[in-house]
């Protein structure tokens, strides 16, 4: 039997988040984020001056959910105000960017947008600078928030609430939404920023943090015990089916309707940055739920998420590659840290190649790995300072191979070469060659064995229009993929026939 035809549930969940279609609503932000070096005291003052760099811009806020929701591989409609300022464009400009997604961004000139400026030196985060005017919403933009999400609602299987507490989910809009998505039969979960969790009434699932529920409860809660209790007391009072109590360092509460609570201890990391991770928990949350996990299951993916988020720099995202590999290594050993998702791949190289790194690729299926292989890599090493490996996906690979084929599933294959001291970095395509990963990494050197010529090798015209070389390695003889399955295969015969001889006897 295939072995990979009993993948683990949690990795066939989280390839069905390509299934879900969420809708988001909330307050969305501009995230700036000014980097720069300290090298000196500030005479004028005793704080330091931060000699500047450069600047990345990015969404914030709702909008940082949105981008956790679409590196998921959801689909997302996403609602939201802005103000009719330079913050404002630069939002609608980075959500227009956004893939899978359909942006309803009304524009309020009264208003101003959020934003948030993070100071950052040495790798850390010196100060933030906000500008923001929380200020109610006018009549005629709740009109327009009303319309859309008369339109959005019937159309999706969930409603995601991101209340940063900044104006948009106001009384009469969360009363709006509640009655749509109960007319509809759409479940909302809501990230609440209220100490009145009344607000939400109806709601399949709220997310506060620790402090959260503290402020809602109207005293300090420790102890798992005490905890369930008072989420159990809001879920009462409003109506809601389940709660999630994050916990920060210390993992997750999941507090059912009924039934016994659940804690999710959280994953040991580095913790780098933890801006946006209760962005990426509701986000992957409603992925999993909206494809039919149970609240548990989707908390134990949110869990790892956040886990994978906080080791990374600013409001990042967690792409379904960093998820899968994740759960199935349980942890980030120092193979799994060289799985990349694809941005962050083309990122990496960017890096590499501003050291002034020679990056080097090769491709495959790598099915079953062996000596023929592990000559081929180590001879593509010798040739640039960091190696990328492109593997086939497997439905990539059943369309090439056929049905029995992969022996071994994507995330086997990609690990075991991540463990190879050869490989700097794997990387999964979807696609039937790797013209499109070639097209994004853009490699100095594409290496392939000898049993191509260069008119056969895929993307070769790519990599030299823009000035790369196309290398064929020597090809070690007596190795193939094919000729070993077909060597089990026979030892497995003869050994059957052998015991069958001996049972006739």
């Amino acid at each position: 039997m295939n072995p990979h035809a009993l993948p683990s549930p949690h990795l066939a969940a989280i390839d069905r988040f390509a299934d879900a279609r969420i809708l988001c609503i909330g307050d969305v932000m501009l995230d700036r984020f000014v980097y720069g070096q300290v090298e000196r005291i500030s005479p004028e003052a005793p704080i330091p001056v931060v000699r500047y760099e450069r600047e990345d811009m990015m969404l914030g806020g709702a909008g940082n959910v949105l981008r956790n929701l679409v590196s998921l591989g959801a689909s997302a409609s996403f609602i939201a105000v802005i103000g009719g300022d330079e913050a404002g464009s630069a939002i609608l400009r980075l959500t227009g960017e956004q893939p899978r997604c359909s942006p309803y961004l009304v524009v309020d000139r009264t208003r101003r947008s959020t934003e948030k400026t993070r100071y950052i030196a040495q790798g850390q985060q010196m100060f933030r600078a906000d500008k923001e005017e929380p200020a109610p919403l006018s009549v005629s933009v709740e009109k327009q928030l009303c319309q859309m999400m008369e339109q959005e609602i019937p159309a999706c299987d969930l409603v995601l609430l991101s209340d940063y507490a900044k104006g948009v989910l106001s009384d009469s809009v969360l009363a709006a939404i509640m009655k749509m998505a109960a007319t509809h039969g759409k479940p909302v979960i809501a990230d609440p920023k209220s100490r009145d969790f009344t607000r939400y009434k109806g709601a399949f699932l709220l997310t506060p943090n620790l402090r959260e529920l503290s402020v809602a409860a109207g005293k300090n809660l420790s102890g798992e015990a005490e905890i369930a209790q008072a989420a159990r007391d809001q879920m009462k009072r409003g109506g809601i089916a389940a709660m999630i109590v994050t916990l920060g360092a210390a993992g997750m509460l999941v507090v059912p309707g009924s039934g016994d609570t659940t804690y999710i201890p959280a994953q040991k990391r580095d913790v780098f940055d933890v801006s946006g991770a209760g962005d990426t928990v509701i986000a992957t949350l409603a992925a999993a739920l909206s494809t039919g996990q149970t609240v548990e299951d989707a908390a134990y993916l949110a869990n790892i998420a956040a886990g994978i988020v906080v080791g990374r720099a600013g409001t990042a995202t967690v792409y379904r590659t960093d998820l899968k590999t994740a759960v199935h290594t349980q942890d980030v050993t120092t193979g799994a840290a060289k799985i990349y998702p694809q941005d962050l791949a083309a990122e990496q190289v960017e890096s590499w190649r501003h050291d002034g790194l020679t990056v080097g690729f090769t491709n495959g299926c790598f099915d079953i790995v062996h000596p023929g292989h592990l000559a081929l890599l180590t001879d593509a090493k010798a040739r640039c300072d960091r190696l990328i490996v492109a593997i086939n996906a497997d439905a990539s690979v059943k369309r090439l191979k056929g049905e029995s084929r992969p022996v071994n599933g994507e995330m086997e294959r990609a690990m075991l070469l991540a463990e190879l001291r050869a490989v700097d970095m794997v990387v999964i395509f979807r696609e039937d060659t790797p013209q499109e990963i070639l097209a994004r990494l853009k490699p100095d050197v594409l290496m392939k064995g000898g049993d191509y010529t260069l008119d056969q090798v895929v993307g070769r015209d790519l990599v030299e229009a823009y000035g790369g070389r196309v290398v064929i390695l020597p090809l070690r003889e007596g190795y193939s993929t094919t000729a070993t399955i077909a060597k089990i295969q026979g030892s497995a015969g003869d050994k059957y026939r052998m015991n069958t001889i001996k049972h006739n006897k």
